[in-house]
């Protein structure tokens, strides 16, 4: 599965792609230059129960180690993952 960001200076998203197809999709919005918000997680019906959404989560949690970045995860997904897994707690807002 592929994870691709798209990114502006307002918003983005990590869309995961499997064979052509949109498997699932998280985006986020810019809360100033040090964090974003993850607003929405999705999966396709076609591909519940395979980890998609932990997959775009761990894809956002990388880029915003690379970057120096803080996540606040507003989605129930996205706040449900931070709150069972205390190892992606540095990238936490």
């Amino acid at each position: 599965m592929e994870i691709i960001q798209e990114n502006n200076e307002r918003r983005g998203s990590f869309k995961a792609i499997e064979e052509g197809k949109e498997a699932g999709l998280m985006t986020y919005t810019w809360a100033g230059p040090t964090k974003f918000i993850i607003d929405h997680t999705e999966v396709n019906e076609d591909f519940k129960g395979k980890g998609v959404g932990q997959q775009m989560l761990m894809k956002a949690v990388a880029y915003a180690r690379t970057n120096h970045l803080k996540i606040m995860p507003l989605c129930p997904f996205a706040k449900s993952v931070f709150d069972k897994n205390l190892d992606i707690a540095d990238v936490l807002f």
